[in-house]
């Protein structure tokens, strides 16, 4: 058998996209199988598959695959033969793993069954039925356990079988990068290229007759159907074109999310028209063929594909240029940049698809080396030529500016490292592909073509998720601003529109990063493989955690936490200022509910997820030990906020006074109280600080406040009327109580002179500064009117305004000592 070139070994592209037309018309056919599995109304249902043939085939299947891996050493394998290997050996571990999971549940009710009838007791002798049942039950319980652990077992050898020969693949891969081959300079390589070209036309002979029987003896009916199913695509495409045009600028909104769903609407387009084409022309040929082993029926099977992603470039690198709409261009690029690489869209897809037919062919009739080599080296120089030719263009771009004068925006950083490392990466794929070491440069070449195409779906189809979240938040705002009322949702409707955007990117980005690394590991066959987590779930401990249960869970909570905010705020108000709680009471009152509220809610959501609270014993132990090293002020606070909250030493609407604090108590939260300050500013206090230490509630038994006047008269001054007066003060403020009444007391008799305290009392602490200024200022006034002179203190002169000689001598009136007299 002539020996194939390492580099050919496998497609040199495995993406993701070159399955989505058999993996939609998968989709139609497994839904369909499913309408017709569903048994009609009283047929009795399909038995369930025998397990033991299942876990018996399995066994078969990872038994060979082990042999075979065995005889490695003696019988090399190349990486198509390894894939197909290891996609056995993971379907045996898919079988092994949804038996063992079938089993589980059916083992644990046989259990619990032998537990309920419990141990015989000695001495004693069971009733038949009883002593029947038991025998049954062991025998089905042994037997189960039996198929459990054998489904276990063959569940891990595949799963080790399967890292193996991942790991082959991986040794064998860097190994062909490293090879070399004559170089296609030498003329050695074109003589034994010559000397090999009858014996692969020859090769060929069965594809060419094939396809020779297929044309001459389909009936004309066929090919005219062919026709009209390549003319109806053609005319599809235009039509469907042009509406998605008219459809985008009159049912769109203006904005960046009409381009991008134009762009892939247009890429969309783009892939189905060849695609149809393809599928017609393969139809077309096989029909009325036997094609199980035929090569030709093979090289067909994969040409549908092949031309579907070389339509899929053709139509991401058309929709992200926009080369003839400038407007509806996403990319910030130049427009006559974007007109000198319109050509490589097209170049990018004609090569790729040709080499990639050509390469499969070559394999599928097993070519010789040289002619694989030859193949692989002129399919990486082509694809050299194109990228280096657009990096050419993109270099001696010139603005669109027609303002000389206007100077151009300068390329940001990364976009000329990334240029640079793509004509680094151009230059080396030259090199090692004239040097002979094709594997290596081919290699290099076709995951930069690779990369670019990720990359660019990646900005398309990101674009798309990030204009269309952009698009809802601004509807939702739109709405919310014209809405009569308010909705309690109108926040968290923006926030989950914004989080899902950015899931979804996100998403996006990690897909991306899986598809380039494909070349590296494993392809979309093992990551398909894992979506298995998608119904076993992932173990932690004796917790199994299902990603259908992580999203009830969410569900669960974000419902949970929203029925919680709509009570609290009914409670708060509508119920609660129907009672007779005051306000403070009423607003503790709907804290606590809250807070019991989200625990429930969190439970709940725990449950769902499979986390029952007997299992939460872990982290409350984890969180005793963070308690002793950090958490003890915060959980300190929390205690103090409950406290507060039942006992109410101090509540909403108090005025306190702590530490030099004083001020309304405006808030009372988990951590912290909230403190309005008389000038408006607001003190967070820990709530320890009530419970340690000493506070003063001005208002906690008694609102009203006191208002407090003392006044000194001379020696000589009629008491009583002084009283009088005083007292008439008090009475006529509209803002004093009448009970507890007003009160004037002489309070003593000093140096001063008579001594008054006058006492009286407000509706509120709040208001006792302001009326005692409007009190002293009646005062004042009533005291002037009455010929009352205040006296005065020791320490203070009062001058008369100078007369005459006075004022020039500085002498002293005998009725105003100076200064430090009495």
């Amino acid at each position: 058998m002539p020996l194939r070139h390492p580099a050919i070994r496998r497609p040199f592209i495995r993406p993701f996209f070159i399955s989505l037309p058999h993996a939609l018309l998968a989709c139609l056919l497994l839904a369909l199988a499913a309408l017709l599995a569903i048994p009609a109304h009283g047929a009795s249902p399909e038995p369930a598959p025998d397990t033991d043939k299942v876990l018996d085939t399995a066994r078969t299947q990872i038994d060979s695959v082990q042999k075979k891996l065995a005889a490695l050493a003696d019988t090399p394998l190349n990486d198509d033969e390894l894939t197909e290997l290891r996609a056995q050996a993971l379907q045996a571990q898919t079988a092994a793993e949804a038996v063992a999971a079938a089993l589980e549940p059916q083992l644990g009710s046989v259990r619990a069954r032998l537990a309920e009838l419990g141990e015989p007791v000695e001495g004693t002798i069971e009733g038949r039925d009883v002593a029947v049942q038991r025998k049954q039950l062991e025998k089905d319980s042994a037997k189960l356990d039996a198929q459990l652990k054998l489904g276990r077992l063959i569940t891990v050898e595949a799963d080790q079988a399967a890292e193996r020969i991942l790991k082959q693949r991986r040794i064998q891969f860097q190994a062909q990068l490293g090879e070399r081959t004559s170089t296609i300079l030498a003329p050695e390589f074109w003589h034994e290229l010559r000397d090999e070209l009858p014996g692969d036309l020859e090769r060929l002979d069965p594809i060419r007759d094939g396809l020779t029987k297929a044309v001459s003896g389909a009936k004309p009916a066929i090919w005219w159907g062919l026709l009209g199913t390549i003319a109806a695509a053609v005319g599809l495409r235009l039509l469907a074109g042009r509406l998605l045009m008219l459809l985008s600028t009159t049912r769109v909104a203006p904005g960046r999310l009409r381009r991008s769903l134009y762009a892939v609407m247009q890429v969309v387009l783009t892939l189905i028209a060849p695609t149809m084409i393809a599928g017609a022309l393969v139809l077309a040929i096989g029909w009325n063929r036997d094609t199980s082993s035929d090569p030709l029926a093979l090289m067909l099977n994969q040409l549908v594909g092949i031309v579907a992603f070389g339509a899929f470039v053709a139509g991401l690198g058309h929709a992200l240029l926009a080369p003839h709409r400038p407007t509806w261009r996403l990319a910030p690029i130049d427009d006559r940049l974007a007109l000198r690489l319109r050509w490589f869209p097209l170049a990018i897809a004609v090569f790729v698809s040709l080499g990639w037919l050509a390469q499969r062919t070559a394999s599928l009739v097993n070519a010789s080396l040289a002619a694989t080599v030859a193949l692989d080296c002129i399919t990486a120089l082509a694809l050299a030529v194109v990228i280096g030719g657009a990096l050419r263009h993109m270099r001696t771009g010139t603005p669109t500016n027609d303002e000389a004068s206007t100077p151009a925006a300068p390329t940001p950083f990364w976009l000329t490292l990334l240029l640079s490392l793509t004509r680094l990466a151009v230059f080396i794929s030259f090199a090692c592909l004239l040097a002979g070491y094709v594997a290596l440069g081919s290699f290099i070449i076709k995951q930069l073509v690779w990369f670019i195409l990720i990359i660019g779906a990646t900005y398309l189809i990101t674009g798309l998720v990030s204009d269309l979240g952009d698009s809802l938040l601004a509807a939702s705002r739109r709405h919310a601003e014209n809405a009569p009322t308010a909705s309690p949702f109108a926040g968290a409707r923006g926030q989950a529109i914004v989080l899902l955007s950015g899931a979804a990117r996100v998403l996006v980005v990690l897909f991306a990063i899986m598809l380039l690394l494909s070349r590296f590991g494993g392809g979309p066959t093992e990551w398909l493989h894992q979506l298995n987590y998608l119904q076993t779930g992932i173990a932690i401990g004796e917790i199994r955690i299902l990603p259908a249960s992580v999203v009830t869970a969410i569900l669960v909570l974000t419902l949970g936490l929203g029925a919680v905010r709509l009570l609290q705020g009914w409670l708060a108000k509508q119920y609660l200022p129907t009672t007779s709680l005051d306000p403070g009471m009423q607003l503790s009152a709907a804290t606590l509910f809250g807070y019991a509220g989200y625990v429930f809610a969190v439970a709940m959501a725990l449950s769902a997820v499979g986390i029952g609270l007997e299992r939460v014993a872990w982290i409350a132990s984890a969180l005793s030990v963070g308690i002793g090293f950090g958490l003890q002020a915060v959980v300190q606070n929390f205690v103090s906020g409950l406290i507060l909250l039942a006992e109410r030493p101090v509540k909403v609407g108090d005025w306190v006074s702590l530490g030099g604090v004083e001020g309304d108590i405006r808030r009372i939260n988990v951590r912290a109280t909230e403190i309005q300050m008389g000038d408006r500013s607001t003190v967070i206090v820990p709530n320890s600080e009530f419970i340690t230490k000493v506070v003063r509630n001005v208002t906690m038994a008694n609102p009203l406040g006191r208002v407090q006047v003392k006044l000194a008269l001379p020696v000589n001054t009629d008491a009583a009327q002084a009283h009088d007066l005083v007292l008439a003060a008090f009475a006529a403020n509209p803002d004093m109580l009448a009970e507890p009444a007003p009160d004037v007391m002489l309070e003593g008799i000093d140096a001063t002179g008579l001594v008054f305290n006058a006492t009286g009392y407000v509706g509120s602490p709040r208001m006792a500064s302001r009326v005692r200024s409007d009190l002293l200022f009646d005062v004042l006034r009533r005291l002037r009117e009455a010929g009352m002179p205040l006296a005065t203190p020791p320490t203070m002169a009062i001058l008369p305004a100078p007369y005459g000689d006075e004022a020039n001598t500085g002498k002293q009136s005998p009725d105003n000592p100076a200064p430090g007299r009495g």
